[in-house]
Formats: structure tokens, C-alpha cells, sequence
């Protein structure tokens, strides 16, 4: 397709995603303050007017400051369940995107990103969930001596949403990789020669978008560090599988493959008959007994 037509199919997908996403909000609107406490849950609260240092700073007490802020927490909240839960539209859209200017052999593959992108991303959410309460007391035995801690509704879901949405495009990782090994572009064993590089980018990564503490730094790195192995080990046995089938499958695009220059027997010519089949008898046969290029 032109240009043009690119962009028109672009606008248009995204438009379904965009579409999606806020039916998904305008819904999640009507459960937004069960949402708010469900993730605010994660903070231990001080109960009573009880002072954090009562608790040894362990404890919290939410607050929510300007007229404004609890609208806009009421819709950051639902827009976040809006992306969560429409996920499997959008990585939808987004692969069909991408997929009519693959091969007919590489668009087998649109249902397992769907159907594995969406479990991963899911898994990244879920796993940042179950993270936040073990690491926002580390955060908050850092209180200093006599001092009680005020945090505001919309910090705490600003800490949520992009843990929540880091961790789920980061346990997306392996799924890209194996698609780009699919796809030819990379192989397994360059991808197991960057492991070093990998490790590190994902430690700094995971340094970057987590809390300010080591736990949650590791807790981050470990499983997409382990699901990136698990992607080299699934292309390298694809490239094996590969190789089997084609065994110039390894060869680069400016190397020449290996040629059988071996001369082959030829047999004798067949006598042809005017109608172009072999075998024809002595009335029908052309002047010398064979066609009349021979």
C-alpha cells in the first residue's frame, strides 16, 4: 500500500484501541473507589490517629490535598483499569499492524502473540502488585524519629501505575525476542553472545522504575532476566529445528551457498511425434526422428 494507506490503517487501529481503552474506563468509573482501594491497600495505615513512630515508621496515613485531586485520582484510576483490562485489543491492534507486511508463514504466529503477550503483560501487573506491599515498609522504616507520614492518594497510584505498567512491558521482553527470532532477524546464539549486556540493561532497567530500594530492584531483574534465557533457549532450539530443514538456513545474506558441481549422466534424446509426445511412429515423426530443435 502507499503511504497514505499506511497511515489511514494506522489511524484507524489506533482509533479501536483508543475506542477500547475508554469504554473499559467510562465502566471502570462505576467501581473507581473499589479500584482506589484495592490499590492503595498495599499501605500499611495508621489506625487511630496513630503515630508512625509508634510503629517505628511502618505506618502511613493517606490524604488527598486540593479540591481537584480526588477527580483526578477518580480518573487516573480508571484509566489505568482501562489499559489493564483492554490490553488484549490494543496488543491486538497493534499486531495487526505489523502483520500484513509479513510473510504468510510468519502470520501464523498473530495468535500467540495475542495469546501469550496478553498472559505475560497480565503477569507483569500482577507481579508488581504483589511487590508493592513488601516493599513500600522498606520505604517507609526510613522515617525519621518522631515524625508521622503523610502520603497523598495520588503518589501512592503513581508509584502503582508505573510499577504496573513497567513490569508488564518488561515481562514482554521474551516475547519479542523469540518473534524477531521467528521472524530471521536475530538468531538464538547472537542472542545468548549479548546475555552480558542483556543482564545489565535489565538491572539498570529495573534500578530505574522501581522504588528506591535493592528488593525491589531484584525482585525486577530476576524473572526477566530468567525469561530472556528462557526466549535464547527457545530460539536456539528453533534455529536447530530450522537448520534441519534447510541447511543454508546459517548462511548470511552475502555468503554464497554450496553447489553440487558434480556432472550428471544425460540420456539419450526420445523421438518426438508431431503432437509433442514421445514414442511416435515412423509416419508421424519429424525429418531425422526428433523435434525440430534437436
Amino acid at each position: 500500500m502507499p503511504l497514505a494507506e499506511h497511515l489511514r490503517e494506522l489511524r484507524n487501529r489506533l482509533a479501536v484501541a483508543v475506542l477500547a481503552i475508554l469504554v473499559i474506563t467510562a465502566i471502570a468509573m462505576v467501581f473507581a473507589k473499589d479500584i482506589m482501594n484495592i490499590l492503595t491497600s498495599p499501605l500499611p495505615l495508621c489506625t487511630e490517629e496513630e503515630a508512625a513512630a509508634a510503629t517505628g515508621g511502618g505506618c502511613a496515613t493517606v490524604v488527598q490535598q486540593g479540591l481537584t485531586s480526588p477527580f483526578t485520582t477518580y480518573i487516573k484510576v480508571s484509566m489505568l483499569a482501562g489499559v489493564v483490562i483492554a490490553s488484549p485489543v490494543w496488543i491486538h491492534q497493534l499486531w495487526a499492524f505489523v502483520a500484513p507486511g509479513l510473510h504468510q508463514h510468519e502470520k501464523k504466529y498473530t495468535r500467540a502473540v495475542v495469546g501469550v503477550g496478553v498472559p505475560l503483560f497480565l503477569t507483569g501487573v500482577y507481579f508488581a502488585y504483589w511487590l508493592l506491599p513488601r516493599a513500600i515498609p522498606v520505604l517507609l522504616s526510613f522515617t525519621a524519629d518522631d515524625a508521622q507520614n503523610l502520603v497523598d492518594v495520588s503518589n501512592v497510584l503513581d508509584l502503582t501505575v508505573r510499577m504496573a505498567i513497567a513490569f508488564g512491558v518488561a515481562f514482554e521482553l521474551p516475547l519479542i525476542l523469540v518473534m524477531l527470532n521467528l521472524g530471521g532477524v536475530v538468531t538464538g546464539k547472537r542472542m545468548f553472545g549479548w546475555w552480558r549486556g542483556m543482564v545489565l540493561g535489565i538491572s539498570i532497567f529495573a534500578a530505574a522504575v522501581t522504588p528506591t530500594d535493592v528488593m525491589s530492584m531484584v525482585a525486577l531483574a530476576v524473572p526477566v532476566t530468567a525469561l530472556y534465557f528462557l526466549a535464547t533457549g527457545i530460539s536456539v532450539i528453533n534455529d536447530w529445528r530450522r537448520s534441519r530443514r534447510d541447511p543454508d538456513a546459517a548462511l548470511s545474506p552475502d555468503e554464497a551457498s554450496d553447489l553440487d558441481l558434480t556432472p550428471s549422466t544425460i540420456g539419450a534424446p526420445e523421438e518426438v511425434g508431431p503432437d509433442g509426445e514421445t514414442g511416435g511412429t515412423g509416419r508421424d515423426r519429424r525429418p531425422g526422428g526428433f523435434d525440430d530443435v534437436t
